[in-house]
């Protein structure tokens, strides 16, 4: 019983990202305005003229988000060399990112989707258990705001690393 239920939740998983309608790579990325860790509105406009990696996730605190967030820290340095930010969303609060980057010592932003409309716009929503949340996917998006690259359904081991190989691809115009 367990098995089939197990098997069943990932076929639904597969079929959900399957299913989805991603911003296409060329296209403009769907505009947001949402709050961040630090209580400040932060748009996409923001970020002009820089490569944004922005990326979903399901909930401050938990192992693979955290994961997945020290290993965007651990690069940082990196990313910025390659002109480019990195721009975590997720349904929890405001406060709960603020709490999370200063437990972890994040340098970059978490923004608030709590009502999941920019989740949706970049078809980045699952449901847990009744739950909506942000589901794990990360959107490169170029210095004139366009989708440039699509990851659904990440992995956090290895997906920072994942993210800047495809970043140096963009920029060489591979």
């Amino acid at each position: 019983m367990i098995r089939t239920t197990a098997a069943i939740a990932l076929l639904t998983f597969a079929l959900t990202i399957a299913a989805a309608e991603f911003p296409k790579v060329g296209s403009a990325a769907p505009a947001f305005k949402l709050k961040n860790d630090q209580g400040k509105t932060a748009s996409l406009k923001n970020f002009r003229g820089k490569w944004v990696v922005l990326y979903f996730y399901p909930k401050n605190f938990t192992s693979g988000c955290t994961l997945e967030a020290r290993n965007f820290q651990r690069d940082l340095a990196q990313y910025a060399k390659k002109n480019a930010v990195i721009v975590g969303v997720s349904v929890d609060t405001a406060e709960s990112h603020k709490d999370f980057c200063s437990k972890e010592g994040l340098a970059f932003r978490l923004l608030s989707d709590t009502d999941g409309k920019v989740s949706s716009a970049y078809n980045s929503v699952t449901d847990y258990k009744g739950a909506k949340l942000s589901a794990r996917n990360t959107f490169i998006i170029d210095p004139k705001g366009r989708v440039a690259r699509v990851f659904p359904g990440v992995k956090p081991a290895g997906h920072s690393e994942e993210v800047l190989v495809a970043l140096s691809e963009l920029q060489s115009g591979k």
